[in-house]
């Protein structure tokens, strides 16, 4: 049955328009008609999909919700694919898998209810797999070769449009525009947003106990994250804050309604700015980190295992998870040696 109110057609043209205002200014035309267009034919076919689909009985919400996903992710990862230096006629296939996989991944996610932050990071999970391992194929098959592997690998406008729009906002009286640094809510008539009415809408309920200020938005999302933790760990974490917020914190967590009160897509807003501005890890790529990682893998398959999930892998990539499980390190770059122990690592 037909999702009634749902002009796919014209929510993907939408998309895709906005799209233009954000697509990197140093790119050429060529590049920015790729991206445009890619974003609009995925969201187009999938919407199209949704409307006519028959299993799930999505309703408006979500089908709007999943078109927009894949739009944002194919005009990210388009952007990455330009950036990447991998020639042009290799882009498509990989953007044809990355959008399946988003709308096989998003289609069961939201049919079995999970929450929509969860449903989000999955998503994101597997288009940043499904993108990695799509590179890897190409330096498998002789296609492009490492160092362009690697340079490729090390795209992301997802995060770089969020790092600059935490830069570019005020750090105490607004939040990022726009969702992980995504595309902005398209205003088309017709097609209601996804709401989850509570906290930062443009009319304020005058007894919400929450003030919308990006302080006590980001406290708040900490509360409902915490919730899921284990009260050790949080109370670890909160001897760490300001005594003022961890109070405020701990409030929060006792209040029953707050997931009501706090939009689903401002407080994963809160989450990537949160992440953002917390300091980058060092990875430290060592040859010991390295054989720890392949060894860890090895505690879920045995060596003939191994050995079949590796066989069609270069010779190379062979010697290096092997002479790792005996302990050597077998030399190639540090990093294209953690994107094939990830990899590994994802298979499991």
């Amino acid at each position: 049955m037909a999702i009634e109110g749902f002009d796919y057609k014209g929510f993907a043209q939408n998309l895709a328009q906005q799209a233009l205002e954000l697509i990197p200014p140093d790119f050429n035309d060529a590049q920015k008609n790729y991206v445009a267009n890619t974003l609009l034919n995925f969201s187009a076919v999938a919407g199209e999909a949704l409307y006519n689909d028959t299993q799930f009985n999505f309703n408006l919400d979500q089908a709007v919700m999943i078109t927009q996903i894949i739009a944002e992710w194919s005009f990210h990862k388009s952007v990455d694919l330009v950036r990447s230096g991998i020639p042009q006629q290799y882009w498509d296939p990989i953007m044809q898998k990355i959008a399946f996989t988003i709308f096989e991944i998003a289609k069961n996610a939201f049919s079995q209810g999970l929450p929509q932050d969860q449903c989000l990071q999955l998503i994101e999970h597997h288009v940043k797999k499904t993108y990695l391992e799509c590179i890897a194929e190409l330096k498998d098959k002789n296609l492009i070769d490492e160092g362009l592997m690697e340079q490729a690998a090390s795209q992301s406008n997802i995060d770089a449009m969020a790092q600059q729009q935490a830069e570019a906002a005020p750090a105490e009286n607004s939040v990022p525009e726009a969702p992980q640094g995504g595309i902005p809510q398209p205003q088309q008539g017709g097609i209601p947003q996804p709401q989850q009415g509570g906290i930062a809408q443009s009319s304020q309920d005058p007894n919400a106990p929450l003030p919308p200020t990006a302080k006590v938005l980001k406290l708040a999302t900490l509360a409902m994250l915490f919730r899921k933790i284990q009260q050790e760990k949080v109370q670890t974490i909160l001897n760490k804050f300001n005594p003022d917020d961890a109070q405020t914190v701990i409030k929060f967590m006792g209040m029953p309604d707050l997931d009501q009160k706090v939009d689903a897509n401002i407080a994963l807003k809160c989450l990537q700015e949160i992440k953002t501005n917390l300091p980058k890890p060092n990875l430290n790529l060592t040859p010991n980190k390295l054989i720890t990682k392949i060894q860890n893998v090895s505690q879920y398959f045995d060596k003939s295992q191994l050995e079949q999930k590796l066989k069609t892998e270069r010779v190379n990539v062979r010697k290096f998870v092997f002479t790792a499980l005996e302990g050597e390190y077998f030399e190639m770059p540090p990093k294209v040696a953690n994107i094939i122990a990830t990899h590994l690592e994802d298979s499991v």
